[in-house]
C-alpha cells in the first residue's frame, strides 16, 4: 500500500514506519522537520514539508495521522493549551484540504486520539461507548475526532484510536519515569488507586496495521492493552523489575504544585478495556503489564 502518515517522527510513528517498511507498504511522512524523516523512519520514506504540495494527482490507499504536540511535555498554561489544540487541528484540516484536492481519495484514514476522552471514570470499566467525563482532555479529544470524522464525507473509511500510556524504549512517558525508579527514588501518584490504562508500541503498531488492512473495521477502538492496573501496581511492577524499592509516593497536593492542572493525567485515570479490537482475531504479544515492561527494560 501506499501510506501517508503525519508524525511519522515521533516516538510511535517511528517505530510504526520502521514496521509498515518491513511489512512492503511504500510511505509518505510529512514533518515539520523533513531533515529528520530518513533517520527516524528509513531510507526509502520520502519526506513531506508541506501537505500543501499534495495535488489532485497525488495517490494514497491510507492516511495515519498521529500528528500533535506531546500532551505532559510543558505545564498547562492557556496558551500552552491552544498549542495542544492547534497542532491536532490544524495538521487533520490540511489533510482533510489535501484529500478534498485527490482525484483519488485514499480508502481510509486512522486517526489517533487518546483514552483522556473519557475524563476521570473512577473504577468503572471503560468501553468505546461510555459517556465521557467533561474536561480538557474530553475537549481535546472530542474537537480532534470530530474533525477527523468529516473524512467520512470524502468517501473515506474511518477509524479512530483511543491510545493508552504507550510503553516502550526510548521514550514516552516511561523515560521520564525510569531515571527516580533506577534510583530507589520512585512511588506511587497520589493514593495509587487510580488506573493507568497502557499499551505496548509494538502492540500498538500492530493494532494500527490490522486496522488499516481489515475494511471491515471502522469507528473507535481503544487501544489499550487488555489488562489495566492501578498506579501502585505499575509502580510496584516497575520497581521489581529493576529490583528497587518504591517507596517514595508523590502527594497529591505536590503534584498539583508542580503539575497544575496536568496533575489530572497523574492523579485521576480510566480502566479501559479495549472491547471492539477484542471482538476481532487481534492477539496481543503483551498483554499483561510485567511482561511488557519486562521486554522494554532488557
Amino acid at each position: 500500500m501506499k501510506i501517508l502518515i503525519t508524525g511519522g517522527t515521533g516516538f510511535i510513528g517511528a517505530r510504526l514506519c520502521q514496521h509498515l517498511l518491513q511489512a512492503g507498504h511504500q510511505l509518505t511522512v510529512y514533518s515539520r522537520r523533513p531533515e529528520k524523516v530518513v533517520s527516524c523512519c528509513g531510507a526509502t520514506v520520502e519526506a513531506l514539508d508541506s501537505l500543501d504540495t499534495l495535488t489532485s494527482d497525488s495517490e494514497f490507499d491510507v492516511v495515519i495521522n498521529l500528528a500533535g504536540e506531546p500532551i505532559a511535555a510543558k505545564r498547562w498554561s492557556a496558551q500552552r493549551k491552544q498549542v495542544l489544540l492547534d497542532s491536532r487541528l490544524s495538521t487533520t484540516r490540511a489533510l482533510l484540504d489535501a484529500i478534498g484536492r485527490m482525484a483519488k481519495p485514499p480508502e481510509c484514514l486512522i486517526n489517533a486520539s487518546a483514552v483522556g476522552f473519557y475524563g476521570d471514570q473512577g473504577d468503572a470499566d471503560v468501553d468505546e461507548s461510555t459517556q465521557p467525563n467533561n474536561d480538557f482532555g474530553h475537549q481535546l479529544c472530542q474537537q480532534w475526532e470530530e474533525l477527523a470524522r468529516q473524512a467520512e464525507a470524502l468517501g473515506l473509511r474511518v477509524c479512530i484510536t483511543r491510545i493508552g500510556l504507550v510503553v516502550g524504549s526510548g521514550g514516552g512517558f516511561l523515560e521520564k519515569m525510569l531515571p527516580p525508579f533506577k534510583l530507589g527514588l520512585g512511588g506511587r501518584f497520589g493514593s495509587g488507586a487510580q488506573w493507568m490504562s497502557w499499551i505496548h508500541r509494538d502492540d500498538l503498531v500492530r493494532l494500527i496495521e490490522w486496522l488499516l488492512s481489515h475494511p471491515d473495521c471502522r469507528g473507535v477502538y481503544n487501544a489499550t492493552a487488555p489488562y489495566p492496573v492501578s498506579n501502585e501496581q505499575f509502580t510496584k511492577t516497575l520497581a521489581g523489575l529493576l529490583k528497587r524499592p518504591a517507596l517514595l509516593p508523590m502527594p497529591a497536593v505536590v503534584a498539583r504544585i508542580l503539575f497544575g492542572e496536568m496533575a489530572l493525567l497523574l492523579l485521576t485515570g480510566q480502566r479501559v478495556l479495549p472491547s471492539r479490537i477484542s471482538q476481532t482475531e487481534f492477539k496481543f504479544s503483551y498483554p499483561d503489564l510485567k511482561t511488557a515492561l519486562g521486554e522494554v527494560l532488557s
